[in-house]
């Protein structure tokens, strides 16, 4: 399902949006993140998938792949570690801490006595254990019913505690915030809340380098038009989403390209915060295949970018997110396999939705002239849930990658 987003704007980056978050301050996430040896050096890569663009009909489609970001396999690991590192910075600035210090452990003696908390899906607790690990804190992660052991056994093997509770990822939000106040730790999580959006906009921020990234590699020139029309972004509680927008909105400005926000079916809560015209719950059940994107309530201060930064809101069902995990693993048309997790794939899965539904691709604009930016959000973060839907393992599909691009690269 697809809605327009009737509040959508061409405007030049909103004024009132600058101090949330802006270019300048995602340089300085860059510059920070640089400094930590849990991140692989330089820019994630950007993969042509020409053979995609031609199955799909369009002119052309980019896929940034964020499951080479770290080992950590995610985006996470561009949001967590800068949250805690200016959260740091805050509850100390009379120590006048260096924040490539901080990631690097120098402070680890002073910061021992310092716990931090969390709900996570999976991919934010995993990067918040290891961010607190490097920097020398406690982590304390609460998980609820739906997150599978893979994924817990991979948050704890940072060395956080487990907390587990029953219900889903919105409990392990009131659990956190419960934890929080009885032990006088700080939560340091990716959606916001009334009275607690400071860290929520730093993991935003951290998510905008990405953005930074792919524009640079797709030869992006000032004064010249986006290279892409199209960008496809998943969305759970919102913060990737609103961390790419902020970034390409402020380059672009009435300019900018036509940004559509897909998540899974039954986790809708942007969705219904379109038809709401205020952040809203999900109307599902909430539990998907897609875990990363199985939120029932969108981030307050998310939605301060989405409600006007995003021209489309659609739902996928989890067949869909399969069927794309499927694709990217096949090297449809002669592309190269590429290892999508649940989440990884939804932003393709979205675009496959809408080529096929001629109404619908041309009420966003979508055509054979369209180029299109995908991200791959993760990889196979739990390995025998990529099996099971796959039919292949992800070792498998990475050793014919491997295969395709030695023979790439003897071709030329």
């Amino acid at each position: 399902m697809m809605i327009l987003n009737k509040r959508s704007s061409r405007s030049l980056y909103p004024s009132e949006l600058r101090p949330i978050m802006n270019i300048a301050r995602a340089q300085e996430c860059r510059d920070w993140l640089s400094s930590w040896p849990l991140l692989s050096a330089g820019a994630t890569p950007l993969y042509d998938l020409s053979g995609m663009a031609s199955y799909l009909q369009v002119a052309g489609i980019r896929l940034k792949d964020e499951s080479l970001r770290s080992p950590l396999g995610s985006f996470k690991a561009l949001g967590a570690p800068i949250a805690l590192v200016r959260l740091v910075l805050r509850l100390l600035p009379q120590k006048r801490l260096n924040p490539e210090r901080l990631l690097a452990g120098d402070y680890a003696e002073l910061l021992s006595g310092l716990t931090v908390v969390s709900a996570t899906d999976g991919n934010h607790g995993r990067a918040l254990a290891a961010a607190a690990r490097s920097m020398g804190c406690r982590c304390v992660i609460v998980l609820h019913a739906h997150v599978g052991s893979e994924r817990e056994q991979a948050i704890a093997a940072y060395g956080a505690s487990i907390v587990r509770i029953p219900g889903n990822y919105v409990d392990s939000v009131v659990e956190a915030a419960r934890l929080a106040a009885a032990n006088e730790w700080h939560v340091v999580s990716d959606t916001s809340y009334e009275g607690y959006e400071e860290v929520p906009r730093d993991v935003m921020q951290g998510y905008s380098t990405m953005a930074a990234e792919f524009l640079g590699q797709s030869g992006a020139a000032a004064g010249q038009p986006c290279p892409f029309t199209h960008v496809f972004l998943q969305a759970g509680v919102g913060g990737l989403a609103a961390g790419v927008v902020s970034y390409i909105w402020e380059c672009y400005g009435r300019q900018r390209p036509a940004v559509i926000a897909v998540e899974p079916r039954q986790a809708d809560c942007l969705y219904q915060s379109a038809l709401a015209g205020k952040a809203a719950k999900a109307s599902g059940s909430v539990d998907s295949v897609m875990a990363g994107l199985a939120c029932g309530e969108i981030s307050p201060l998310a939605w301060r970018f989405l409600e006007t930064g995003v021209d489309a809101f659609m739902t996928v069902t989890d067949d869909d997110a399969v069927a794309a995990m499927r694709l990217l693993a096949s090297g449809r048309e002669g592309d190269m396999p590429v290892v999508a997790g649940e989440s990884g794939a939804a932003g393709l899965a979205g675009l496959m939705a809408l080529r096929s539904d001629e109404k619908a691709s041309a009420a966003v604009g979508l055509d054979a002239g369209s180029f299109v930016l995908l991200i791959n959000t993760e990889g196979a973060t739990a390995p025998s849930v990529y099996e099971n839907l796959v039919g292949e393992t992800a070792t498998s599909v990475l050793t014919r990658q491997s295969a395709w691009m030695r023979g790439r690269n003897q071709a030329h």
